[in-house]
C-alpha cells in the first residue's frame, strides 16, 4: 500500500499528475528490493512543515528536500514515511535545469529507499544507493539524475 498526502496545492498547481508520478516513483524503488507489497506514505507539502518535522525529529532547524522517517518493524510491513518540500524541490529542479516531476520521482525514491534500509553517509553508501537510484530512474524513463553531479542530498 502506498497512501499519499498532498498537504501543499503548489504540487497540483505545478504537476496535475503528481499523485500518479509519486505513486509510480515509490513502487518502482519497492520493486527493485522486491518489497512491492510494503506499505508507505508519502506527504507532499510546504517548505515549513518539512522545516518543523527537520527540527522536531532531527534537531535540524532548516528546511531540506526530503525526510524519511522509518517505521519500526510492525506485522502490517508498514516502512514509515516520507515528506517532501515543494519551494525547495522546485527551487532545486529549477536550479538544476530539471524537470519538476523528474525531480520529485528521483526524491520519493530516494526516500523509499531510505526506508528500505539505504544511506548516503560513507562513499560507498552513496554509491551504492545512487546506483539503485539510477536503476529505479531509469525504469521510470529519467536520465542519470547525477550525471552532471547536481543530484546530491543533505
Amino acid at each position: 500500500m502506498i497512501d499519499i498526502e498532498i498537504e501543499d496545492p503548489a504540487w497540483l498547481a505545478a504537476l496535475p499528475d503528481a499523485e500518479s508520478l509519486a505513486r509510480a516513483a515509490a513502487k518502482a524503488a519497492l520493486m527493485s528490493e522486491g518489497a512491492d507489497s510494503e506499505g508507505v506514505s508519502l506527504l507532499l507539502t510546504d517548505d515549513g512543515t518539512v522545516r518543523e518535522l527537520n527540527a522536531r525529529f532531527r534537531r535540524k532547524d532548516a528546511t531540506t528536500n526530503v525526510l524519511a522517517f522509518p517505521a519500526p518493524p510492525n506485522p502490517e510491513r508498514f516502512l514509515g514515511d516520507v515528506a517532501l518540500a515543494y519551494g525547495v524541490c522546485a527551487r532545486e529542479a529549477r536550479q538544476q535545469h530539471k524537470r519538476l516531476s523528474h525531480h520529485m520521482q528521483h526524491l520519493v525514491a530516494h526516500g523509499v529507499l531510505h526506508l528500505l534500509g539505504y544511506d548516503h553517509m560513507s562513499d560507498a553508501e552513496a554509491e551504492a544507493m545512487e546506483g539503485l537510484e539510477r536503476v529505479v530512474l531509469a525504469g521510470l524513463g529519467i536520465a542519470d539524475p547525477y550525471a552532471a553531479g547536481e543530484g546530491d542530498h543533505d
